[in-house]
């Protein structure tokens, strides 16, 4: 790595520690190391023009669109139904409230596409619920923080749209059914652990609701619940593109909350508005300050440096994949999805395509990957959402976390190294 390479990273850990805003600190450390080879001028011209090249992408228009989609059902009503439908169907097992929260968080996290957004709905509802029937704080906090990141594999999944751009055209149709079993293994392998943790501590469980009660709850979900038809089915079909999916879970999710469910005004639309600018906004700057990174990396040989360093490591694909998996839990912890699967899929992609791995595995694996570092201390997102909601300090759900992360890890490695979780329903449906 040369002296280039080095400030650039450097200078961006360095602004990370400062608390400065991280597509900030991504802009600035690749403008200080662009600085060391040419004038100022034709720095701050050429980052320009590659923010903006990394912008100018039809695929991108799905983002804000599903954004707010996302928005809309998020203030809908929706979570508490889908809350409703998992308890009528599983509240009476062992743990049925954990269960319920992870069932939810997975259900929400599908149709909002955001794990902030998921802790911030189904956490509002099911933490107090779950201290109400003497559930630890802390251990319902765990499960809504590693719950919540769910929804970044099951589809419409706008960082899987990212990931599609990063690798330089793997199908996104592909990725959101590939992320499918991964994401239905995860919300398993956490419920497993709950319903395990739940009978060890002797938690109460609720009264089995009479069979005309489940079928009107597990109906008002279904509306909501077809979102996911919709979009999906549309896009596999070949019925509609990403963006277009986008655009139609706009027009239904607004048809839904505001005419059926009536729990959002015409009044409230404006401000809705305004809420999912603000958020494409600061998603579009991620991308466009990791863009200009990753040419500055690429530019430097960073990627291929980083890909003969490894492999010169060992001549193990198991070796090598479990160091990639490593370094990018580590960078998990510490960086934003968005920026670190734009940043790190031009790396270490080039080395798993040499180990055998498809980029759709490849990108499956990066996204668990850093999924996992949502909920992962120091820059864990969800994690200070849950604790404010919980009302509970950070160090306090770290132990209750260890064997969450585990489950996780475990599908982790089933992922990495086992082609058909990613690849089996891509390949049924064609794609």
């Amino acid at each position: 790595m040369d002296m280039t390479a080095i400030v650039l990273v450097v200078a961006f850990f360095t602004l990370l520690l400062l608390n400065v805003p991280i597509s900030f600190s991504i802009g600035i450390a690749t403008l200080i190391a662009m600085l060391m080879n040419i004038d100022f001028t034709p720095a701050v011209t050429t980052i320009a023009q590659r923010m903006a090249g990394g912008l100018d992408s039809f695929a991108l228009l799905a983002i804000p669109f599903f954004v707010l989609s996302g928005m809309i059902m998020g203030r809908g009503g929706i979570a508490k139904r889908l809350i409703n439908c998992a308890l009528a169907l599983i509240g009476s097992l062992p743990g049925g409230l954990a269960l319920v929260n992870v069932v939810s968080c997975m259900l929400f996290g599908a149709i909002s596409g955001s794990a902030v957004a998921t802790t911030s709905a189904i956490g509002s509802f099911m933490l107090p619920e779950m201290k109400k029937q003497g559930y630890d704080e802390n251990f319902s906090a765990a499960v809504t923080a590693a719950a919540s990141t769910t929804g970044m594999l099951i589809p419409p999944s706008n960082i899987l749209i990212v990931y599609a751009i990063a690798s330089g055209g793997v199908s996104i149709a592909a990725l959101f059914m590939a992320g499918y079993l991964p994401g239905i293994m995860v919300g398993l392998s956490l419920m497993t652990v709950c319903y395990f943790h739940a009978k060890r501590k002797g938690y109460a469980t609720t009264d089995r609701l009479p069979l005309n009660v489940v079928v009107k709850q597990v109906a008002a979900a279904i509306p909501s619940l077809f979102l996911i038809v919709l979009v999906i089915g549309g896009i596999v079909g070949g019925i509609f593109t990403a963006t277009e999916a986008g655009a139609i879970a706009v027009v239904y999710s607004l048809v839904l909350a505001v005419g059926v469910y009536r729990e959002v005004e015409v009044k409230q639309l404006p401000d809705i508005l305004l809420k999912s600018a603000e958020t494409t906004a600061i998603v579009m700057l991620l991308i466009g300050a990791s863009t200009a990174m990753s040419w500055m990396l690429s530019f430097e040989n960073i990627p291929q440096n980083i890909s003969a360093f490894l492999l010169e490591i060992s001549d193990n694909p198991i070796v090598i994949l479990l160091l990639i998996n490593l370094l990018l839990i580590v960078v998990g912890a510490f960086l934003d999805m968005t920026p670190a699967v734009l940043i790190f899929t031009p790396i270490f992609l080039p080395v798993a395509m040499q180990l055998g791995m498809s980029p759709l595995q490849f990108g499956i694996m990066i996204v668990l990957n850093l999924s996992i570092g949502l909920c992962s201390p120091p820059v864990g997102a969800v994690l200070f959402i849950t604790c404010a909601i919980a009302k509970t300090r950070l160090d306090k759900i770290i132990k209750p976390l260890l064997p969450l992360y585990v489950a996780m890890f475990v599908v982790l490695m089933l992922v990495t190294y086992v082609a058909w979780f990613s690849e089996a329903l891509p390949a049924a449906f064609g794609l």
